[in-house]
């Protein structure tokens, strides 16, 4: 049995899970309503409430009025729980809990937030797990044989283990293959050996793999990318209050996971869509927090 605290997020998660599969559910019946009609949603965000008049104008019996109606009640009923289902996972994952772990899933490509907190759910104490491939069998990402007599052949992934673990990992290896060097020249590798899909499937249990090192090391995965890390902790800090960056601004708070994790001593500041962030110096967060000056190792 786990432990609360890791049931808690469990089961946020999962309830993030169902509330988001009935608003897909929703948004679906709505576009067949205009594929039947063969009619283009409204400019903007087609679901929003704003738009419920125009979605109900479409409708051309009253059944199909009311139908339409109670799938517009549902999005709006639905996305508020959704924001405060967010709104808790931000919050937990600056508490004494979990604050430490979430920085070293974030900085791996295809991480963001909510699959860390969903990683973390998922496994919990990763000590619990005493190699890596024990942790690749619970994720169900392992290689099934079969063996029958004098047969004996390599199937695809046993499956067996935790669904919502597997589903997010796959998820992120899409990502880290489009926007990490080192992940798109393995999957490209992989892929002229293997397809392009068992590839995707080799790279999550790679990204598994070093999920455990860094989390049992406690460090910075050596492929890291200082500014792409320091953007995802920018777009972190952003979700978060006052109170959950711990009284930092957003600058600072970058840099004091920087200097946790052993990265960017160099950067001053993040360039995206030709904009520059400056960050905090390191001279600037030590003097707030001076328990940082033995940073970690960097794997």
């Amino acid at each position: 049995m786990p432990p609360p605290h890791v049931h808690d997020l469990r089961a946020l998660r999962s309830r993030r899970r169902r509330l988001v599969s009935l608003q897909t559910t929703a948004k679906n019946r709505l576009q067949r309503v205009l594929h039947r009609l063969n009619l283009r949603a409204p400019a903007g965000e087609a679901f929003a409430q704003k738009q419920r008049a125009w979605w109900s104008a479409l409708a051309r019996s009253p059944t199909a009025r009311l139908r339409v109606d109670q799938d517009g009640a549902t999005l709006d009923h639905i996305a508020p729980q959704i924001a405060a289902v967010d709104a808790e996972l931000r919050r937990l994952s600056t508490s004494e809990l979990w604050a430490e772990q979430v920085p070293y899933l974030v900085q791996l490509p295809g991480m963001a937030l909510l699959s860390a907190m969903t990683i973390l759910g998922a496994t919990g104490d990763i000590t619990r797990f005493g190699a890596a491939k024990k942790l690749v069998g619970y994720a169900g990402l392992g290689a099934g044989v079969h063996d029958s007599g004098k047969t004996h052949r390599d199937k695809g992934i046993t499956k067996q283990g935790r669904r919502d673990l597997r589903f997010v990992l796959i998820e992120a290896a899409r990502t880290a293959v489009q926007t990490h060097a080192y992940w798109k020249h393995e999957f490209a590798r992989l892929a002229k050996r293997i397809g392009e899909h068992k590839a995707v499937v080799a790279i999550a249990r790679k990204l598994l793999i070093v999920i455990w090192h860094v989390l049992m090391a406690k460090s910075a995965d050596r492929r890291a990318d200082a500014e792409q890390v320091a953007f995802k902790l920018m777009v972190w800090s952003w979700k978060l209050n006052d109170e959950q960056r711990g009284g930092l601004t957003s600058r600072q708070f970058i840099r004091v996971h920087l200097i946790r994790l052993g990265l960017g001593e160099d950067l001053r500041h993040i360039t995206r869509g030709g904009t520059k962030r400056g960050l905090a110096t390191i001279e600037e967060v030590l003097a707030l927090r001076p328990e940082l000056r033995d940073p970690p190792n960097t794997a």
